[in-house]
This record gives structure tokens, C-alpha cells and sequence, in this order.
């Protein structure tokens, strides 16, 4: 019965009503707007992150990462080491990607650059390794004597696909050795440092210029991101072996990025918040300061203060949660339409190309919303209609003639 009568006081009310309904419902779609936009740009990073380069993870000698070594190759992993095959059995891993990494001179055959080499297994990191970006040729796959590198590095070197180059590299021994091959991709990842440097070769090759049949790491790729921690667990039983989450891996671009957007969105929520809030208050105190006619009748008429506040209240929980499921499908309608080919996004810190950015409403904001929504038009009309209750009750019937 109460809130049929409160139902019935918002239709009678319909100007009224519908101010606060939109107030409501753009100050909620604002906000799951923005927090789909930062959720998206959040979760494009992590992807770059892990199918870019770094997997969910990887798998080194203990304390390898955390210290310099004069002879590093000392540290690498056998390549048959039985910790390999069991994390590679184990059943939260899908692919493991062993990787050799080394500084070498890339030659042209005119001039040499310096760069930063990596050698892995093409066919198997070809479909997970994914959105590093190539912009000519193809990613490494089956070519053997093929290479990838970045669009800086190639560009100094005036080379395109299909050219040859020479890489120059110390063995682990001290001497000089070289090997031939020939670009088959040029990426553009978007960090110029990365770009102007990395190149990629097969895994035996890399192994046959450095003299060795080792590996220094393996990148991991999980069936589920939330996994890693029970995997990093799991490793914690071969005390010679450490697990590295992305994160921390690429600690500088990723993390800090994520970092950074998280606290620039939480400040923002707070400022839209307080505008919703803010809004939603000054709208509903109007609407009931004009009824303060209707309420003198109803306390004339014998209704207690407490009675007249649960009426407001509800009809303010009404107004909360129908303008709430309004903003809701309107920014689901915004993403699913206007923005659904997303939005192009000009080079952020430190990166040298364009993203496009799509919105990403999680489903557990659509319950945040809610509360706010619901909350914001609940204090709004416990705030303005405790002041008109405690109006005496000739006053209200006088003031509203």
C-alpha cells in the first residue's frame, strides 16, 4: 500500500518527478561510462602486456632477476630441467615459451646498430603472442632463419622485408660469432626504447650464436589470469626455480600505468559522485519544499512526522532506483551503439602510437551504480524532508496559500 501511494504522488507529480529522473539517470550513466573508458584502457594495457611480450608470467633460476651477474649464462636453466616439464604438465599452464635473451651488433652490411635480441620458439608463440603490432610482413613463425624487429631499429638500418641483416654476438665463451638472416616482420609496439631496439630470432638460433644449450627463462601462458597465483604456489616447491608475475615484469609501462589510471579514476569518481549527489539533492528539496502544502494536510489530517518521512523516503527510493535501471540501459545503449567502434585515443606517456579504446562495463558497477543511485536519492529526501516535517503545521498550510 505505501509504496502504491507513493507511486501514485510521483505520476501526480510528473514534471517534478521527471527532473529527478534524469538527474538521476545521466549522473549514473556518467558514471559507468567513465568507469567502463578506464576499465577498458586498464585491461587493453594488461592484454599488450601479456600477448605482447611477457605472458602471464615466467620462470627463471632463483634470485637470477634480482642481482647482476659477471657471467649470467651460469644461471640459465638446463634445457632439460625437470621443473620445466612438470610446470609444463601442470594443469593451470597452457604453453610455456623458453626464451634466451642477449645484446648483439645488427648489421646491414654498411653500418651496425646496437640492439637487444630474443630467441624463442616461433610456431608456438606465433597465436599467443598476438598484439605486438605488426605493421609490415608477419610475426615469427617457421621461418628459420627469419627476424622480427621493431620499427626504429629497422628504419636506422633502412631495412624492409625480405632483406638481409647480420647479427653479432659474444658466445659465452667471450668470442665473436654471427649469423644471417632476413626480416620477415617490422612491429611497432609504441614504446620507441622497445622499438628502437628488440629484435626476435628462432630459439636454436639464438642458442647457436651464444654457444650454448641453455635457456635463461620460460614465458608462461595460463589457461586463466586469475590463476597465477595458485601456480606461483605450486613453483614454490622447487626451491631453485622463481615465478615473476607481468606486472612486475614490466613494472614501469604496465603497473604504474595501472596505477596512475586507478588513482586518476578514483578521484574523478569522487567528483562526479559529489556533482550526482549535489544534484539529486538540490532537485528532490525542491520538490518537496513545493509540496509543503500537501504535507501541512497531511499532518492537519493526523499523519506523524515519522509517517510523512517514510512516504518521502520511499518515494525517494522509487525516484533512486528507477532513475538508476534508466541511466544503466542508457549506457549499455551508448556502448553497444554510439560507441561501439570505440574511441581513438592520442599516443599516452612514453608511447609512440594510437590505441583505440572500447568501453568495458563490468557487471559488478551495474550493483555499484545501484547503491549510488539509490543512496544519493535516499539522502536527498531524508535531508529536505526532515526540514519541512519539523515545519509547524500552520506554517505550512500558510506559507503554501
Amino acid at each position: 500500500m505505501l509504496f502504491k501511494i507513493a507511486f501514485k504522488n510521483l505520476t501526480r507529480q510528473k514534471t517534478r518527478t521527471l527532473a529527478v529522473l534524469v538527474t538521476v539517470a545521466l549522473g549514473i550513466c556518467s558514471l559507468m561510462v567513465y568507469h567502463g573508458f578506464n576499465t577498458g584502457i586498464m585491461n587493453q594495457y594488461r592484454e599488450n602486456t601479456i600477448h605482447a611480450r611477457y605472458g602471464h608470467g615466467q620462470i627463471n633460476r632463483t634470485g637470477y632477476r634480482a642481482s647482476i651477474w659477471e657471467k649470467p649464462w651460469e644461471q640459465w636453466l638446463e634445457k632439460d630441467h625437470p621443473a620445466l616439464a612438470e610446470i609444463a604438465a601442470n594443469k593451470l599452464v597452457a604453453h610455456v615459451f623458453p626464451r634466451v635473451s642477449f645484446y648483439g651488433l645488427v648489421n646491414n652490411g654498411n653500418r651496425s646498430i646496437s640492439g637487444f635480441g630474443e630467441g624463442g620458439l616461433g610456431p608456438l608463440e606465433n597465436s599467443f603472442f598476438n598484439t605486438i603490432n605488426v605493421v609490415k610482413g608477419k610475426n615469427l613463425s617457421n621461418e628459420e632463419d627469419g627476424i622480427v624487429m621493431g620499427k626504429g631499429l629497422a628504419e636506422a638500418l633502412g631495412l624492409d622485408i625480405g632483406d638481409r641483416v647480420t647479427i653479432l654476438a659474444n658466445t659465452v665463451d667471450g668470442s665473436l660469432n654471427g649469423l644471417d638472416f632476413y626480416v620477415t616482420g617490422i612491429f611497432h609496439s609504441g614504446m620507441k626504447s622497445f622499438d628502437d631496439m628488440f629484435f626476435k630470432i628462432q630459439l636454436d638460433k639464438a642458442q647457436a650464436l651464444l654457444d650454448t644449450t641453455k635457456i635463461e627463462y620460460a614465458a608462461l601462458g595460463l589457461h586463466n589470469l586469475d590463476d597465477w597465483g595458485d601456480f606461483a604456489e605450486s613453483v614454490k616447491k622447487f626451491p631453485e626455480i622463481e615465478a615473476t608475475a607481468f606486472n612486475v615484469l614490466d613494472k614501469v609501462y604496465y603497473q604504474n600505468s595501472v596505477d596512475f589510471l586507478q588513482a586518476q579514476f578514483n578521484f574523478i569518481l569522487i567528483v562526479i559522485f559529489t556533482i550526482v549527489i549535489l544534484g539529486i539533492f538540490n532537485t528532490v528539496s525542491t520538490i518537496i519544499l513545493e509540496r509543503k502544502n500537501e504535507i501541512g494536510n497531511l499532518r492537519a489530517n493526523g499523519e506523524s512526522m515519522g509517517e510523512i518521512m517514510i512516504l518521502i523516503l520511499t518515494e525517494g527510493l522509487l525516484l533512486g532506483l528507477i532513475g538508476t535501471v534508466v541511466g544503466i540501459i542508457l549506457a549499455y545503449l551508448l556502448t553497444f551503439t554510439v560507441l561501439s567502434n570505440g574511441i581513438e585515443m592520442p599516443p599516452g606517456p612514453g608511447i609512440t602510437r594510437q590505441f583505440i579504446t572500447f568501453l568495458e562495463i563490468q557487471p559488478y558497477f551495474i550493483f555499484v551504480s545501484l547503491l549510488i543511485g539509490i543512496s544519493s536519492t535516499l539522502l536527498g529526501s531524508y535531508l529536505a524532508g526532515r526540514k519541512v516535517v519539523r515545519i509547524p503545521i500552520s506554517d505550512l498550510l500558510r506559507n503554501a496559500q
